[in-house]
């Protein structure tokens, strides 16, 4: 039996306060995720179940009950709020997928600091940009990261903690550096958990936009039951299962569904902090006989072209849901996996700003191969037209997704940007800026975004990153970057660069301009390709319009061009 047995019934009958009360919690009542996910599920006798079996790329194993957790995070907070951190204050993780990682998200939020996640693959730009617009007060990292940090300091005093897990000794630390050995604190069995209550601000996510520096999204306290009613309804969790969410919590799903939810359900979750391989992942899925996986459709089209055979040399049987999530899952990994695991990848679609899932495939309903699926229950989601924004309800039309809001995982602002968070509600919608259309049984279609956002392996990269980063080199005039069609990964970046008079374009300047960004943007935002033009087209008014260059790219119509500068 499935945790929802009929969709049509459970849209019905459900109801946000329901959810409330089978969580325990009443509007007023305090409400604190790191409490939520630890004590309480110690306090409904579930603390002796595995919560954390963690697996390094040697395959070392460490494991964690939700008790130790318990203990483990009261000790993290403590030592946090012993050193001076106060409740409000940024306190960012920049680590690899490490115990400490995962530990330390639930510490920071049980003294009331606000956890900052940030992809430890960021350069030091990258990593400069967030912080700064945070203004965080520590930022918890492994020695491998020192470097990148240390080499802004200068530039931010507000950062006044520097915490690293995996320094033994002080004789090398430097300016505002500390240690933190999680196995050489006390062990506190009490912690006063701060007494956070529904609005109070928890994670801070920042995601890419089209123009302007990264967004911080801020999530508060309540997400938690969105967080822990989408686990239990879109992912199929229970009690006995053995799960896996394949991504980085510097990302939101390994957040809002490699730590929230899971943990708020009781789950004990499966992490590997090692490279992709098909064998590592394989032999990671039988080792732990893990039941439900949660991963990204780069990853599925990659498994895809390792083949069956490497299938066919494990025992996956545990395997009982599968689910996928960061962009479009095309309908060749749904029949792909149907094939060869003997069960379908089921489709999920939300955003950093939703903190939780909006549409998804369940499974007690049929898949359609290359669909979103259907809206969450208590949840009103629908089309509004692409230019007057107006609410409209007809199949087979395509329209921008829109959600009326209230639901509790809802983001509350962008840290400094007020007005453009306003920007996102119109007509009483929240547009997530995603086109899509709904056929005759209710199910969502992806078309596309609406904006210049590139999608890379699930991740989103703004453009104004790269371009910014590579107009720092002096033989660069203009630059635009776009997401260009990639099998595995959806798109990666190409960038477009128009040099300044006296260079000359080669594969020697080519390289050098390679070399130059690689210090400044993470992996994932690097160009895979450069491509060098005259001129880039500009509006009359300066702005660059990626739309053409992105549609001559994926070979589409260019569509009205009346106020390109020059009109091609």
């Amino acid at each position: 039996m499935h945790n929802i047995s009929s969709y049509e019934e459970t849209i019905e009958n459900f109801t946000w306060k329901s959810v409330e009360e089978e969580l325990g919690y009443k509007p007023g009542d305090t409400i604190n995720i790191g409490e939520y996910c630890t004590d309480r599920i110690c306090r409904l006798g579930m603390g002796k179940r595995k919560a954390l079996i963690w697996q390094d790329h040697s395959g070392n194993v460490k494991t964690w009950t939700f008790d130790q957790m318990r203990v483990d995070t009261n000790s993290i907070a403590w030592y946090l709020e012993n050193m001076g951190i106060k409740p409000g204050d940024r306190v960012c993780l920049f680590m690899d997928k490490v115990p400490e990682l995962y530990l330390g998200f639930l510490g920071i939020l049980k003294m009331g600091a606000i956890v900052q996640p940030l992809f430890s693959a960021f350069g030091t730009e990258s990593l400069e940009t967030r912080l700064e617009d945070a203004k965080t007060t520590a930022i918890i990292t492994q020695k491998k990261h020192l470097p990148k940090i240390r080499n802004i300091l200068k530039d931010t005093e507000y950062l006044k903690f520097i915490i690293i897990v995996d320094q033994k000794d002080e004789l090398h630390l430097k300016d505002r550096e500390h240690i933190l050995d999680i196995e050489n604190l006390p062990k506190l069995d009490h912690f006063h958990t701060y007494k956070s209550t529904a609005e109070t601000p928890s994670v801070l996510h920042y995601t890419s936009g089209t123009t302007g520096k990264p967004k911080g999204a801020q999530h508060v306290h309540y997400s938690v039951i969105s967080q822990y009613i989408t686990t239990k309804y879109s992912l199929d969790l229970k009690e006995d299962d053995i799960y896996w969410c394949t991504a980085d919590p510097g990302w939101v799903t390994g957040t809002s569904y490699g730590i929230i939810g899971p943990w708020a359900n009781g789950i004990t979750q499966c992490v590997l902090d090692s490279g992709f391989t098909a064998e590592g992942w394989y032999s990671f899925i039988e080792k732990h006989k893990i039941t439900v996986w949660y991963t990204a459709p780069t990853a599925i089209r990659a498994l895809m072209k390792e083949g069956e055979e490497v299938i066919k040399k494990h025992d996956l049987s545990s395997l009982r849901f599968l689910a996928s999530i960061g962009e479009p899952l095309n309908a060749e990994a749904v029949l792909w996996s149907d094939k060869v695991f003997g069960m379908k990848f089921h489709d999920t679609y939300w955003q950093t700003e939703t903190g939780s899932m909006v549409i998804s495939n369940y499974p007690c309903m049929k898949v359609k191969p290359g669909s979103m699926g259907k809206p969450f229950p208590g949840m009103e989601v629908g089309l509004v037209d692409i230019n007057t924004h107006e609410y409209f309800d007809k199949k087979g039309v395509v329209g921008i997704i829109a959600i009326k809001p209230g639901w509790p995982a809802m983001f509350r602002t962008y840290r400094n940007k007020k007005e453009m968070y306003d920007q996102k509600f119109v007509n009483g919608w929240y547009l997530c800026g995603d086109r899509a259309s709904i056929d005759e049984d209710g199910y969502f279609w992806f078309v596309g975004r609406d904006d210049d956002v590139i999608n890379t392996a699930g991740h989103l990269v703004g453009p104004f990153e790269i371009e910014s980063a590579l107009l720092e080199h002096p033989a660069v005039a203009e630059s635009a970057a776009i997401g260009k069609p990639d099998h595995i990964n959806m798109e990666v970046v190409k960038a477009f660069i128009a040099l300044k008079p006296g260079h000359e374009q080669s594969k020697m300047l080519e390289l050098e301009i390679m070399n130059f960004i690689r210090k400044k943007l993470s992996p994932l935002a690097m160009p895979q390709e450069i491509e060098f033009v005259k001129s880039l087209p500009k509006t009359r008014s300066g702005k660059i319009m990626r739309r053409v260059l992105k549609a001559k790219e994926w070979g589409e119509e260019i569509g009205d061009i009346s106020t390109l500068e020059n009109n091609m």
